[in-house]
């Protein structure tokens, strides 16, 4: 990582931290802040066929479609516009998120995701995960995941389409998901910061921090 990219990464992380506080959890409050402006009562019906792979609820079955429930809708809202401009490729999801062309469409589809609860999650909860997590690998440079993603990977803040909720994830999913940005498969981060944490993460880090969120 370069010194420039350095400085604008610690930037970044510094004035999400500055600017809110640890946050969490699935009060009224939680989950009014979350959902941004979309209705999710509309959104229940119109996310109809993001239901087929994601699931009801946001719950997918499927260890190879990332779970929903509870994620941030600005978050969510910024990943179907990156796979529609291109920003993010897949073969599945490109096609489904050209076919949402309508901004109230797409404000009420990710409200109805956000208003469930936070996801959960059932198998895993390495130590050696839990501490790469919290602490980072100062030798290599790997921040800890936390000062993003909040404890247990709750997430950090409401709003938030930066860094969303990975806490309760699937293992398999989130592995795919550091192995594209450490291959530069994926690269829709901001300043590059999750590639390059990626990249300096090792095979047997990257499983561990998974397994451990997959227990959250």
């Amino acid at each position: 990582m370069s010194y420039t990219k350095k400085n604008v990464a610690a930037a970044l992380v510094a004035a999400l931290l500055a600017a809110t506080a640890a946050y969490a959890g699935d009060s009224p409050e939680d989950i009014k802040q979350r959902i941004g402006k979309g209705d999710p009562v509309a959104g229940k019906d119109k996310s109809a066929m993001c239901q087929g792979c994601h699931g009801e609820f946001g719950n997918s079955d499927a260890p190879n479609f990332p779970k929903l429930a509870g994620q941030y809708a600005n978050y969510l809202q910024k990943q179907i516009r990156d796979f529609q401009i291109e920003a993010r490729v897949d073969p599945t999801m490109s096609g489904m998120a050209a076919a949402v062309t309508e901004r109230q469409d797409l404000l009420d589809i990710t409200a109805y995701f956000a208003s469930q609860k936070l996801m959960k999650g059932s198998d895993g909860n390495s130590e050696a995960g839990r501490k790469l997590y919290i602490d980072g690998n100062a030798v290599s440079g790997v921040y800890g995941c936390v000062n993003c993603h909040g404890e247990n990977g709750k997430g950090k803040s409401p709003n938030n389409a930066i860094f969303p909720v990975i806490g309760g994830q699937h293992k398999d999913d989130l592995v795919k998901q550091m192995n594209s940005f450490k291959t530069g498969e994926r690269k829709n981060d901001p300043s590059g910061m999750m590639s390059d944490i990626a990249k300096a993460m090792t095979a047997e880090e990257i499983e561990a921090v998974a397994d451990y969120l997959a227990g959250q």
